[in-house]
């Protein structure tokens, strides 16, 4: 009864006093946590339950792997599908528990081991039909996911609503689109009532997909509304950037008559936090309050991470500090805003902190404490911290970490310390540990490692844009302008574009995006005065343009120009001109702030006499009287 009401901790104190507990306790127990997504409660049950040598009953089992299903963890299907074998006759497997190994398999991404699975079963029905076509969808082999939806209308096996609304959901997950619209018009072409869940579940697909007009259809058509409906819509505005439109839905969801509750206000809050727009994030935040809401662990974080991608660091800690109630995510939120921000020592205070709570960290705090420690240059602190994971809390360090301590090194211009890190490591590096020495490389200057490294990211993923970049401005560093073309020839002839700089700025409530050079903008005229009337504050400060950051083989003067347009310069210009004096000017960039922009913007600060907050692909920059938070290390 607690279990199914959501009192986990009080059923946990019924279980706790029972003098014997049977099968169906735990079960009981576990399947409870599973419901309500305690996944690391449910995890800790069933080791302990292992370690109590209590033999699961088949229930149990199907709720162990549901949960491991809705985890995703591809690292725990192996032991879990061992665990099934040994606890049951592999010969004599019921439907429903094969069922639940197919739909395990396929969450976690072992399509192969479904579809064996789902051959071996003699009847097959609706539900694994439904478990393998999902898993096809959700590994994007949409076409064998087609085929084999095709195939159980052959084989007289037709879905049910049930059916139809997890595979349209699977769609709207993995912006499967045309298997979407293929599904919404088998409804339509049969008949099928469209009920709440089967009309919400289209809705939520074709947001998702960002087809929102089709999506505001479904909604418009729609008879009965419940508070997901409403939220779903919400979502698929600000997804789509819509946010006047999330806004007026939102007004409209209170002449209603419906409450908005925490679900709704997280995807506004975490639209703000990824477009960096902390006035609005603040309007939602007063809205939340005004309205009585209740900001339970999940809003209150999503909050803290808001204010701390927004930059306004010290409201995401006030925050933290005010909460009540605090689980790991909160903990890690808060170690990844201090991180972000280069307060690596604040992060290790926090850290100290939650041990003497006696909170155990996971391996996402340990992600957060190593990325830390890089951005503030705290190599023997960060040395210490990975220590600690494997030593005191027995965790094992994942690619992740490896990947933070070779950035960690890296950045410090401990460039072979990091290269032996990366050939001794457990597994195989992949792109991110071969990234992350790639860049360092790039940072000190050493063209016979980066070659190395660029060497193994082309053999590991050619088609990524990203690396080819960085590897051509690695060698137009140098002036090695044959291998500049080559790598660039080779781009072109794969149909790869290098990703613009874009920045955002807002004002007065809206977010305007800009991108490097000349744009077709409204204001661009005023902008392009400004711009110059920059430089020649700047040269009077005794600027002189870094042109060695442009990496085109061009004239100097064109370098210069080039230089001029850089998205983040353009951004700060239009902030000048259309915001108060002394007011802060906060933007949000795609990619790293270059040299030649961060010596700019320092001075700026100190020119005009504002604080200039930029958050780039990495990090946050507080510049402010001519210096930058990050202390030039970035």
């Amino acid at each position: 009864m607690y279990c199914e009401c959501g009192f986990l901790s009080s059923a946990r104190l019924v279980f706790e006093k029972l003098m014997k507990r049977d099968v169906v306790s735990w079960n009981t127990m576990i399947r409870g946590y599973v419901k309500h997504r305690v996944f690391d409660e449910a995890l800790r049950m069933i080791r302990e339950m292992q370690y109590k040598l209590v033999k699961p009953s088949e229930s149990t089992m199907i709720s162990i792997l549901k949960l491991l299903a809705d985890v995703g963890n591809k690292e725990l299907t192996k032991p879990m599908f061992a665990y099934v074998i040994k606890n049951s006759n592999m010969n004599h497997l019921g439907a429903n528990l094969t069922t639940t190994l197919i739909e395990m398999h396929a969450k976690s991404g072992s399509v192969a081991v479904a579809r064996s699975l789902f051959d071996r079963l003699n009847e097959k029905n609706v539900y694994a039909y439904t478990a393998m076509v999902a898993g096809y969808i959700r590994c994007n082999a949409v076409e064998e996911g087609v085929r084999l939806f095709g195939q159980m209308i052959e084989d007289g096996i037709l879905p049910n609503e049930v059916t139809l609304v997890s595979l349209i959901a699977e769609c709207g997950t993995d912006e499967a689109l045309d298997l979407g619209k293929q599904l919404h018009g088998y409804v339509i072409r049969n008949g099928f009532v469209m009920t709440l869940p089967l009309a919400t579940s289209l809705l939520d697909m074709y947001g998702k997909c960002c087809e929102i007009s089709s999506a505001r259809t479904i909604f418009d058509k729609m008879e009965r509304r419940d508070i997901m409906t409403w939220t779903v819509l919400i979502s698929a505005y600000t997804r789509g950037n819509c946010i006047e439109k999330a806004i007026d839905l939102l007004v409209l969801m209170r002449e209603s008559s419906i409450k908005p509750n925490q679900v709704t206000m997280v995807s506004l809050v975490s639209f703000c936090a990824e477009s960096g727009a902390l006035d609005l994030g603040k309007w939602i935040h007063a809205y939340i309050d005004k309205q009585r809401i209740n900001r339970d662990i999940v809003l209150n974080t999503a909050l803290i991470d808001m204010y701390a991608k927004c930059g306004d660091i010290t409201t995401a800690y006030r925050l933290f500090e005010e909460a009540t109630n605090r689980d790991i995510c909160m903990w890690n939120c808060m170690i990844l805003g201090f991180g972000m921000h280069g307060f690596g020592e604040k992060a290790l205070e926090l850290f100290t902190k939650m041990e003497n709570l006696q909170i155990k960290p996971n391996e996402i705090t340990f992600i957060g404490l190593l990325s830390a420690c890089s951005h503030a240059g705290l190599v023997k602190e960060g040395k210490r911290v990975f220590e600690k994971m494997k030593n005191k809390y027995g965790l094992l360090p994942k690619i992740e970490h490896y990947g933070c301590m070779v950035d960690l090194l890296g950045r410090a211009g401990l460039l072979h310390e990091a290269y032996d890190i990366v050939q001794t490591m457990p597994m195989k590096p992949n792109v991110v540990v071969w990234g992350a020495l790639l860049a360092a490389c790039k940072v000190h200057k050493d063209p016979d490692l980066g070659e190395l490294a660029s060497l193994k990211l082309l053999e590991i993923d050619p088609e990524s844009c990203g690396h080819n970049v960085l590897i051509s401005n690695i060698y137009a560093t140098e002036k090695r302008w044959k291998n500049v073309v080559s790598v660039r020839k080779a781009m072109k002839n794969r149909g790869m574009k290098k990703e613009p700089g874009i920045s955002c700025i807002e004002v007065n409530g809206a977010v305007h995006e800009f991108t490097t050079g000349i744009q077709a903008h409204a204001q661009f005229g005023e902008i392009d005065d400004m711009l110059r009337e920059m430089l020649c504050k700047l040269e009077a400060a005794g600027y002189k343009p870094d042109t060695s950051v442009v990496l085109l083989n061009i004239e100097e003067k064109e370098r210069e120009k080039s230089l001029k347009y850089h998205s983040e310069k353009i951004a700060m210009a239009f902030g000048l001109i259309n915001t108060a004096p002394s007011t802060p000017i906060r933007i949000v960039k795609n990619l790293r702030v270059c040299d030649d922009c961060h010596t700019a913007t320092k001075l700026l600060s100190k020119i005009y006499k504002r604080t200039i907050i930029v958050r780039d692909r990495i990090r946050f920059h507080h510049f402010s009287e001519g210096s930058c938070s990050c202390g030039d290390y970035w």
